[in-house]
């Protein structure tokens, strides 16, 4: 264990990956602060320049953007009133009334503090938790793996939010997105129309540009003219001694209540951080402060934004499984990278594994720095205006799609897809359940196929596997859980209409 993590520590701190963790964390809180740029995005739009570098370094980049992302939601949410991620929704409650009473400063730096606590903590229940995990997922058979993917669409009741219906359609299209080309198991054609390029199935690098990056760029379209505007200068930054007393239970509320959600695949860090809010809340004695501009409120939601992180990792490389909505496209960048998140993971790459555990603690004290300094440079990089952003958007992610296989077929298939998904969009057919479809269905597919040759054509195998029947329960109960917590949707959407009081 102690040679893994030494030479985890050595190839993290090369020269050459901490230049790339570096980059990594200055895009992701960039992405992160600038709303309609989404963290999904700056992971796909990240992906080709990750194409040519070794897995190892690849995966650290991207864990960069990952958590530079969810702090540099925080910064949009003070300064403009708009939570630059879906998770920074709840910074709003408090981070904007701070900046109305010109705490601007004061409200980002919380954040910062609380977001570096929230990594940290959540980082090391990963380190010890994910091979733990990983370990007791070597003893999988077939169906048990079979079991596992169903379990991981069972995620969709809770991505679709309250719309259970549309997401179950839009997994069902992920899934037959998923069979196009040659079957692995009986080697038959399938759904390829006679288009040879079709028979290799559709490449995920341009389906993701195509549903995350084209369809946010269309969506702006229709907002021309519209600007965000600065609403909060930033003056004082320093919290005083009692302040800074204030935030220590709340950063350790929402470092607990991220880490467990974030463990729990399919929640995420919209649900970690109302439920820590409203916790907080409820055990505080200040509780007439919230909602007026209260930094512990700041602090409670900002680390248990940036624990879920951490917590989300762990099933999604231990057993492949993504944590949340960001990390089912962090699965299939990690896929496109070269590196198969699972149980094999460990035993096959430590070196690996172990350099991007001591990367991920790197990271955040690479975000502790860049965090204080964008805290004072975030007003002039949020007033870039939109129809300049917009275009360079659209230029990576045509380059991006390109450079995979020097091929415009691929350009046009994320085209394509980026209308595809400006349909969905429109209509409310929630797009990760369409991802989640196309990663989890071969997975599911091939397996259930292994499964029943073994077992001569018995389906009832399923139920007859402890683990198997295990994961099934635990799926029914997810999508239970899925469908209530889409009832409770309104309270996050519930934010804008706040923030209109407010002004």
């Amino acid at each position: 264990m102690i040679n893994y993590w030494v030479e985890g520590l050595k190839i993290a701190l090369q020269p050459n990956n901490l230049l790339l963790m570096l980059i990594g964390t200055v895009g992701g809180i960039i992405v992160g602060a600038l709303p309609g740029v989404t963290s999904s995005m700056g992971i796909i739009l990240l992906l080709p320049f990750t194409y040519y570098l070794d897995p190892k370094s690849a995966l650290l980049m991207l864990a960069g953007m990952y958590s530079g992302s969810m702090f540099g939601g925080s910064i949009s949410a003070v300064l403009l009133g708009v939570p630059g991620t879906p998770s920074a929704a709840a910074t709003l409650i408090d981070g904007y009334p701070l900046g109305r009473q010109g705490k601007a400063g004061k409200a980002i730096f919380t954040a910062l503090i609380a977001s570096f606590s929230g990594g940290i903590l959540s980082g090391i229940v990963l380190v010890f938790l994910a091979p733990i995990l990983a370990s007791f997922a070597l003893r999988f058979s077939p169906i048990d793996y079979f079991a596992l993917a169903i379990f991981g669409l069972s995620i969709i009741a809770s991505v679709s939010g309250k719309h259970l219906l549309k997401g179950i359609i839009s997994g069902l299209l992920g899934l037959f997105i998923s069979t196009v080309g040659i079957e692995n198991i009986r080697g038959s054609t399938r759904f390829t129309f006679g288009i040879s390029q079709l028979s290799a199935g559709f490449e995920l690098l341009p389906v993701l540009i195509g549903v995350f990056a084209i369809t946010e760029i269309l969506m702006e379209l229709e907002q021309k003219g519209q600007e965000t505007k600065i609403q909060h200068r930033i003056s004082e930054v320093f919290l005083t001694k009692e302040e800074f007393k204030s935030i220590i239970i709340p950063i350790l509320v929402g470092a607990i209540i991220g880490i467990v959600i974030g463990v729990i695949p399919g929640t995420g860090g919209t649900i970690a951080t109302f439920l820590a809010y409203n916790v907080l809340k409820n055990i505080s004695k200040r509780k007439e402060k919230f909602g007026k501009g209260a930094v512990e409120g700041v602090a409670v939601v900002e680390c248990a934004n940036n624990a879920v992180t951490g917590g989300a990792m762990v099933p999604t490389l231990a057993l492949g499984v993504p944590g949340d909505v960001v990390t089912a496209v962090m699965l299939g960048a990690m896929i496109l990278i070269g590196v198969r998140p699972g149980p094999l993971l460990f035993q096959a790459t430590p070196d690996l594994v172990y350099s991007f555990f001591a990367g991920w603690f790197i990271i955040q004290f690479m975000m502790l720095v860049v965090g204080f300094v964008s805290t004072l440079t975030a007003p002039y990089i949020l007033e870039i205006p939109k129809k300049i952003l917009m275009p360079i958007v659209l230029i990576f992610a045509i380059i991006g799609s390109f450079a995979i296989r020097n091929s415009l077929y691929d350009v046009a298939i994320a085209l394509i897809f980026g209308l595809l998904g400006y349909f969905m969009r429109k209509h409310n057919f929630p797009a990760t359940p369409l991802i989640l479809g196309i990663i989890l269905g071969p997975m599911a597919e091939q397996n259930l196929n292994r499964a029943l040759i073994l077992s001569g054509n018995d389906y009832t195998v399923m139920f007859k596997s402890p683990i198997s029947l295990t994961l099934l329960i635990l799926a029914v109960l997810s999508i239970l859980l899925g469908v209530i917590s889409g009832k409770r949707e309104g309270k996050v959407g519930g934010v804008k209409k706040w923030r209109e009081k407010m002004k």
